[in-house]
């Protein structure tokens, strides 16, 4: 377990993505709980790679969701909702990944889904340059059907308990937000957490993770390589 501060960290994991070698830009997920810091983190880094002349492609799960209709058919709070129902993977993998990926054409669309009008999104697409590389967040990324399109993956670590408090600060620091504290609780409480409880049993992300972000303490993370010997990868 390394320990430093927040621009160490931001340093190691450019090096880390410096160091992977592939025939196409490099694919990168940044996974773990809600109001885990994912965001962030994935915008520190991406200010640091291209401060580096590395082209960086930005993109972020919440761009590949379902319709309402679909991601609540269970139910508002369902947490099963939330992990088998939120996410278009296939367009996932067939707009993005898969084109930055071996043997693709580097022509990728960012998004599939526009939150603004809650329909699918058919953005133009973008041709990559060689030497990119992709930066993605979200939830549920080393998931099965997604596990074997990354060629870096990072999760950030944050107890639950914590990931609540912070999505309550946020929510007190938005007053125009629609949804209140409490209901930003229930949410946590009876969805997020609970479907995140779900991935953790049935995908086991952290096993699969290159690196592992300790991200409870902001200004001070702890970071850890864990071994997988069959990935190599780092």
């Amino acid at each position: 377990m390394d320990e430093g501060t927040r621009g160490e960290l931001i340093g190691r994991l450019a090096e880390a993505i410096g160091s992977v070698e592939t025939a196409h830009p490099p694919r990168v997920a940044v996974d773990g709980p809600p109001a885990a810091g994912k965001t962030t983190l994935a915008d520190e880094l991406a200010a640091v790679l291209r401060a580096r002349d590395r082209d960086v492609i930005r993109a972020t799960v919440d761009d590949f969701l379902f319709p309402r209709a679909q991601r609540y058919r269970r139910g508002r709070y369902s947490a099963e909702a939330c992990y088998f129902d939120a996410h278009d993977h296939a367009a996932l993998r067939r707009f993005l990944l898969d084109p930055l990926g071996p043997g693709g054409d580097r022509r990728f669309r960012h998004a599939a889904y526009d939150s603004a009008t809650d329909t699918a999104s058919s953005p133009p697409p973008t041709t990559a340059p060689a030497d990119a590389v992709l930066l993605f967040d979200g939830v549920f990324l080393l998931r099965p059907e997604l596990l074997d399109r990354w060629d870096l993956t990072i999760f950030v670590s944050v107890p639950f308990d914590q990931t609540v408090a912070r999505a309550r600060d946020r929510g007190a620091a938005q007053p125009d937000s629609t949804a209140g504290l409490a209901e930003i609780e229930r949410s946590w409480r009876d969805r997020y957490i609970p479907a995140q409880q779900l991935y953790f049993a049935t995908a086991r992300p952290t096993e699969h993770a290159d690196i592992i972000v300790h991200n409870d303490r902001l200004e001070r993370p702890t970071w850890e390589i864990p071994p997988h010997p069959s990935r190599g990868r780092i």
